[in-house]
């Protein structure tokens, strides 16, 4: 069996979940989640834990028994802690503001960029507006946004100016070589 699928998911005080078919919903304080399982695995949950099975032992179907686990496991860890990414600005004249549910970010462009946060995922800028921190429960879109917000300005390999996950070290290039 797969190691990490077969270890139930502890169900906190507080948290509700409900299945249907090939479907789970989770309702916690920060918020509620759902999402269509794979039929090769079957989800059951007794004595305020989560088990996940799967059919058979083929490898594709072995790998959905882990995600299948760890999927509800971001579930409910989101919907009690909720999720927090953490993007840093680097670079002179670089910088972020939060305008209702837009980002209006400058990054060394003839124009500022706007970018439009999706429904569930907030933002907030610190008082220098170099550093954003996205919060939501959902963690593959709170990644999913972050990756999108990176791409509008990926860092320089020459001098790391751009946008970056915070605590992300990058590994700068050398110039060229002075004439000898």
């Amino acid at each position: 069996m797969s190691r990490i699928g077969k270890k139930p998911v502890d169900i906190p005080a507080g948290v509700d979940v409900k299945l249907a078919a090939n479907k789970i919903k989770v309702k916690g304080p920060k918020g509620e989640l759902d999402w269509n399982f794979p039929l090769e695995t079957s989800v059951s949950v007794k004595d305020n834990k989560v088990f996940v099975g799967r059919s058979s032992d083929i490898k594709r179907i072995k790998a959905l028994h882990g995600l299948a686990r760890n999927m509800i496991l971001n579930m409910v860890t989101g919907v009690t802690h909720g999720y927090q990414r953490v993007l840093d600005i680097v670079g002179v004249g670089y910088r972020a503001q939060v305008q209702g549910k837009k980002i209006v970010l400058s990054l060394g462009y003839s124009h500022p960029v706007e970018f439009n946060l999706p429904e569930g995922i907030s933002a907030t800028v610190d008082q220098k507006q170099i550093q954003i921190t996205l919060t939501g429960v959902d963690k593959q879109k709170i990644g999913q946004v972050a990756a999108n917000l990176k791409s509008l300005r990926s860092p320089d390999v020459y001098k790391g100016k751009g946008l970056r996950y915070s605590g992300e070290r990058l590994k700068l290039k050398v110039g060229k070589a002075g004439k000898k």
